[in-house]
């Protein structure tokens, strides 16, 4: 195998042309200088040199290795510092989330592109148990959950918490537990779990979701407080999804007087080494929830 040092050294010494110059120039003893040019004609069973005294010249089999060795010299700088390069702003950063906090979160990494256009952002929405599995398994750097991670090789923390409203058409004032079952349940994915967590905690009346008729569902959460506009029924959901309701004053939220909030987790890989744009991502992610 060559050694790029004697690489190195043999095209410093081709470029000053002096034994004594390069060992200066390559903080070396001539005698190195000399060793490293011996191995490589000893390689390659040529001689590379003309020597003068310490003044040197390149015979035409020289030449030809010093254009090749240089071109392999520039090549590993350049993968030494393509390698070595971790920029905080620049390449794909893969992200996914429930659909509610999805609503809040990915206009807000939108301006963080906006302001670092070498970013990539790819946001996908799941739900917790497919985020979560992405997560692991490395096709999301980034997740963001409203459980903790039960997986060994995911880690979540909790930073920030995002409340659950309950959502009438705007001309009820007052919501009974007669009103609401004469309204009737909008349904979604997460219908039984978040109105069980906040439905529980403010009648007494609750025992499952099962209690109100069932008047829609939809799975597109910008759409799920459509038919609630409508006067078709009522629903419970987070608040991200609710504020970005388009028509605000054909529904009425409702403060109860037990507020319930679920936590959002964020989630990465246990044993990942996150990339500095992920962290740039994450901060930011972090700071605007």
């Amino acid at each position: 195998m060559i050694n790029n040092n004697w690489l190195r050294t043999f095209c410093t010494l081709a470029d000053i042309g002096h034994f004594t110059r390069t060992a200066e120039h390559l903080h070396m003893t001539q005698s190195g200088v000399s060793q490293h040019v011996q191995k490589l004609e000893s390689h390659f069973a040529v001689a590379l040199l003309l020597r003068d005294g310490k003044q040197v010249q390149l015979t035409e089999v020289g030449k030809r290795l010093r254009v090749q060795a240089s071109k392999i010299l520039q090549d590993l700088s350049e993968l030494e510092l393509s390698i070595g390069e971790d920029p905080p702003y620049e390449g794909e950063v893969r992200v996914m989330s429930p659909g509610s906090l999805g609503l809040r979160l990915y206009p807000q990494l939108l301006t963080l592109q906006s302001r670092h256009p070498g970013l990539v952002i790819d946001h996908r929405f799941a739900p917790n148990k497919a985020i979560e599995k992405a997560v692991a398994d490395g096709s999301a750097q980034l997740g963001f959950t409203t459980v903790a991670a039960k997986t060994a090789e995911v880690m979540s923390e909790a930073i920030a918490t995002e409340p659950l409203l309950l959502v009438t058409p705007a001309e009820i004032d007052e919501p009974s537990w007669e009103s609401l079952q004469l309204l009737g349940f909008i349904d979604h994915p997460d219908g039984a779990h978040h109105s069980e967590l906040l439905l529980r905690a403010n009648f007494a009346q609750f025992q499952h979701c099962a209690q109100f008729a069932r008047k829609g569902f939809s799975n597109q959460i910008s759409l799920i407080l459509e038919p609630v506009s409508r006067g078709l029924g009522f629903s419970v959901l987070p608040a991200f999804a609710v504020e970005a309701f388009a028509r605000q004053e054909l529904i009425r939220v409702h403060s109860l007087s037990q507020p319930v909030s679920e936590t959002i987790y964020l989630c990465t890989a246990r044993h990942a080494a996150l990339p500095a744009r992920v962290l740039t991502v994450m901060e930011h992610a972090k700071s605007s929830l």
